[in-house]
């Protein structure tokens, strides 16, 4: 008997978060009262001074609470608004939802910007004695963290004045990318001469056909349909890019990188280690680039060949399937995980249906006073449509194993979210490699793995070297979109160590990550989770079910301690020395030798 309900179906349930959609009453409604405690905890705060004694620190006690609170009904209304504006990109009532949201948000960035500047004014003596009381102590790490950041920032009512501001300035511009995207068609003659105009979700799907002169046609109308967009694509990015620089400068920072590094919570020494790793071994993914160049007959690969499939190593797999495939292997690491993914699909949180006017890409979003999240990708049947939804409900998991903490205390970095959707996504290439059906299949499954490792140590380099040098350019002005292009171009060359015959000088242009306003550099967090969790999956192996736990907990930890901190207490590791990382890349290699092996 099937563990699921019958008919799973691959769309998601949205009704009983905000019944109505865009339209929803109850979200209007939630929004509205949102709004009338934002603007009475701002006035409250403009007039709170810092606590002068331990006493003083009990009255906060219920502020505190109501923030947390705060925090989470505007995730909740922030995620649900997300999952309209994915799945219907032509919802104009989202749009001006999101809108909403974000003008809420920046009200509520200011409210914490003044909570954070209590912090700041509390003296060290009273500040020790107030993250050790019992009530306190939970949420110390994040509380200590806000403090040490706000002193670093600009006085309060400036930075408020940056968070009103970049609601029509920086967040508007990442708002306007998403309209240039809607608006962009990529023409495709299908085999019946029929010319249909696909969403950029369809055609990204089409990048990944297993029939290279599909493929190769996909990708020079994808490329020639984002030149269309160019100079909107340029514009965009340059002004994201000069907001940030500019606070940058006003703040005093001078490394374009201290941000996004404190966000994850990590040291520039981990950052310097894992590349150092990564660049070592990469003449074994060239090795593996060139063999797979000779078994598809090319003297090298194009950039659409990177990603694309050996051959098929199963038909085209169904949504029920794919779950199965899921569960089954989930709870072979996990019963706890396995569980968690079967009420998933049966709850139907997850949006996956194949359709036009859906956003492209993936994500998982939180709803934390629901105590649910949801899933959005669209599956076309592949392997890769199954490692993503598995990798997703990574996410998922990782935020289900933290739903009972305080509110501050699962606002984990986008580094380690990553550690766990890597792990899930490895069960199911692990357990398909090993129970490959002959020497072929096998060689399909292992091109799938290794092209992961080529996706996080040479693609997400690429996107990393792009940006840290575009942004020492754009200090010095403004870049047209033919000098993007070629930055991107000579990134791709470096990291893929001329590897390839062609490459994807607009691919700035394509990546919505590079437009993301609420996170700068949105590529290194992804090759350390991927890191990461090939480190921790070497434990699993190693030490089977009686790994489960402590994973559990060191997720639990993910939101109130520094990566190197999680590392020593959990791993017994140090990140900011290579050691680590040597033996998580020893994997990965493992996987090449592998395939060099079944291949030569």
């Amino acid at each position: 008997m099937s563990r699921f309900a019958e008919n799973i179906q691959p769309t998601w349930e949205l009704e009983s978060i905000f019944p109505g959609g865009s339209a929803s009453a109850a979200l209007r409604d939630h929004l509205e009262a949102l709004e009338r405690d934002i603007t009475r905890y701002q006035a409250m705060l403009k007039e709170l001074e810092a606590p002068s004694t331990l006493e003083e620190t009990k009255a906060l006690d219920g502020l505190i609470a109501d923030l947390q609170s705060a925090a989470a009904r505007l995730y909740e209304a922030n995620s649900f608004v997300g999952c309209l504006t994915a799945q219907d990109q032509h919802d104009k009532k989202a749009v001006q939802l999101d809108a909403k949201i974000t003008s809420l948000g920046a009200s509520f960035s200011n409210v914490m910007t003044l909570f954070w500047n209590v912090l700041r004014m509390t003296n060290d003596e009273v500040w020790e004695a107030w993250m050790k009381r019992e009530e306190i102590a939970p949420i110390s790490f994040v509380l200590s963290e806000k403090r040490d950041l706000a002193r670093e920032k600009l006085a309060p009512e400036l930075e408020n004045l940056v968070s009103d501001l970049a609601v029509d300035g920086y967040h508007g511009w990442g708002q306007h990318y998403d309209t240039i995207v809607a608006k962009v068609g990529v023409p495709f003659e299908e085999a019946n001469g029929e010319i249909k105009t696909l969403s950029v979700g369809q055609a990204a799907n089409k990048l990944d056909d297993p029939d290279r002169n599909v493929r190769e046609r996909v990708f020079a109308s994808w490329e020639e349909a984002w030149t269309k967009s160019e100079d909107y694509c340029a514009d965009t990015l340059n002004r994201l890019a000069g907001f940030r620089l500019k606070l940058y400068e006003k703040r005093g920072w001078d490394d374009v990188l201290k941000e996004p590094l404190a966000i994850n919570r990590m040291s520039k020494a981990t950052l310097d280690a894992m590349w150092q790793v990564i660049v070592e071994n990469k003449p074994k993914f060239v090795a593996y680039l060139e063999r797979k160049a000779k078994l598809l007959g090319v003297d090298k690969l194009s950039w659409t060949d990177v990603d694309s499939p050996l051959g098929q190593a199963t038909g085209k797999i169904t949504y029920e399937q794919a779950a199965e495939d899921i569960v089954k292997q989930f709870g072979n690491f996990s019963p706890k995980l396995a569980e968690f993914a079967t009420m998933a699909f049966n709850k139907r949180w997850i949006e996956a249906e194949d359709r036009p006017g859906k956003r492209p890409g993936g994500f998982c979003t939180s709803l934390p006073k629901s105590k649910q999240t949801r899933i959005f990708m669209t599956f076309g049947g592949t392997v890769s449509n199954v490692y993503t939804l598995a990798h997703e409900l990574g996410h998922a998991y990782h935020q289900s194993v933290m739903e009972e903490l305080p509110m501050f205390n699962q606002d984990y970095a986008m580094n380690v979210a990553e550690t766990a959707s890597t792990f899930a996504e490895m069960i199911l290439a692990d357990a398909f490699v090993k129970n490959a059906a002959n020497d072929q299949e096998k060689i399909v499954l292992l091109a799938d793995k290794v092209q992961n490792s080529v996706a996080f140590f040479m693609n997400i380099h690429a996107r990393f070297l792009f940006e840290t040098r575009f942004y020492e350019k754009r200090q010095q002005g403004v870049l047209d979109a033919a000098e993007l292009s070629e930055l991107m171009e000579e990134a791709q060359r470096e990291a893929f160590q001329e590897a390839l015959g062609s490459y994807h000088p607009h691919f700035w242009a394509s990546k919505l990550h590079f437009y993301i306003t609420d996170v700068p550099f949105y590529n290194f967090p992804y090759t350390f989770g991927y890191m990461f969790s090939t480190g921790l999956y070497a434990l699993a192996q190693r030490e089977s079910q009686s790994f489960a736990a402590k994973y559990d907990a060191l997720l639990r930890d993910t939101g109130r301690m520094t990566v190197e901190e999680l590392a020593a207490k959990h791993l017994g590791v140090d990140l900011t020395k290579p050691d680590f990382w040597r033996e998580a890349m020893a994997v990965n290699v493992a996987d090449v030798d592998a395939f060099l092996e079944l291949t030569k």
